[in-house]
């Protein structure tokens, strides 16, 4: 239904993370473009419209944030493994070092000349020496060792605290873009209830949109997996849009089709511009159940073909789970899992 296109946000750092603060930072600029205090008039449900649009695209670069910081959380854990390790490994070198320098301190440390003159048995000396020299040769290895093993764990030192830097900025990114959004959907919010009456009851039936079973088109799913993906989201009818959620209770639109294939034993990337890479293309006239419709040219949007042309979406807030036309807007790709 055209009225659809008042989308909302879905749920949510290689040190690429730049990118998703970018795009974090441009969709936050054109969430403050709106007014927050305008006025009830005839463009107020298209200036709804934009807000959920911008809140939207917002959310799906919120979503990119968040799973990178769960990256560089993990990588951080391991980086912390490592050095813990190589600390282990250093202190155990310097043990051995300090054995040797200890025994050749009790020996006297006497230049060999010396001792051999004041040996007792020369020969016994001389052989005494050879073993030294190994003892010797084989210290310089250590040193060696554990020059390189210091090395090492500098390095490893250094990209800990670097991870750490940007797991913090990306923490506070994310909090601040997250504040944005909300800010914004409570203007909404707001626009909406200025509305006269009857339009804000025109605007809440088309909110609620389709909920009741459809009849089955005939279309089968091409596997099992997405047959499984599709009861599966059908079971989420009438279940809330949640901003930044991925379920059970409440879902944003990539949550939802992650939350779907996830009960399906699939693993989909958490936001709707991953998920359109998440399988093959195919032609919008070749849709089957379980496809992946994503919408607009940046993929913010994405809702799961269910047959009939029609899809299963988290459309945006105030509006629960449901079925809608698959032409609501405008289709960037259909993905078959």
């Amino acid at each position: 239904m055209g009225s659809h296109r008042r989308l909302a946000p879905s749920s949510g750092f290689n040190r690429g993370a730049g990118t998703a603060l970018c795009v974090l930072s441009a969709a936050a600029a054109g969430l403050s473009a709106v007014p927050a205090d305008a006025a009830p008039h005839t463009d107020t449900r298209a200036e709804v419209d934009r807000l959920y649009t911008a809140a939207e695209k917002a959310t799906e670069a919120y979503n990119k944030a968040g799973e990178r910081a769960g990256v560089l959380r993990r990588e951080l854990s391991a980086t912390q493994d490592r050095i813990a390790r190589q600390q282990e490994r250093i202190n155990s070198l310097r043990d051995k070092l300090g054995s040797l320098a200890g025994a050749q301190y009790r020996s006297g440390g006497m230049d060999p000349s010396l001792a051999l003159l004041f040996s007792d048995d020369p020969a016994e000396y001389l052989d005494k020496a050879a073993a030294l020299d190994r003892i010797n040769a084989r210290e310089a290895g250590r040193l060696r060792e554990l020059g390189s093993a210091l090395r090492e764990l500098d390095q490893e030192r250094a990209e800990a605290d670097g991870s750490l830097a940007e797991l913090d900025r990306s923490r506070r990114a994310v909090a601040t873009h997250k504040r944005t959004v909300e800010r914004k959907l409570a203007t909404a919010r707001r626009l909406l209830d200025s509305l006269p009456h009857a339009e804000r009851a025109a605007w809440d039936r088309a909110s609620r949109g389709t909920r009741e079973e459809l009849p089955d088109p005939g279309a089968a799913a091409p596997s099992g997996r997405a047959a499984a993906a599709v009861a599966a989201a059908r079971s989420a009818l009438g279940r809330p849009y949640v901003w930044g959620a991925n379920g059970p209770s409440g879902f944003d639109c990539s949550g939802l089709m992650q939350w779907s294939y996830a009960r399906a034993g699939v693993a989909l990337p958490r936001t709707s511009q991953q998920q359109r890479f998440a399988g093959h293309h195919v032609p919008l006239s070749q849709a089957r159940p379980g496809d992946l419709v994503t919408y607009r040219s940046d993929a913010s949007h994405v809702a799961m073909y269910v047959g009939g042309g029609q899809v299963i979406h988290a459309p945006y807030p105030g509006a629960p789970v449901r079925y809608d036309r698959v032409g609501m807007m405008p289709i960037s790709s259909v993905t078959r899992v």
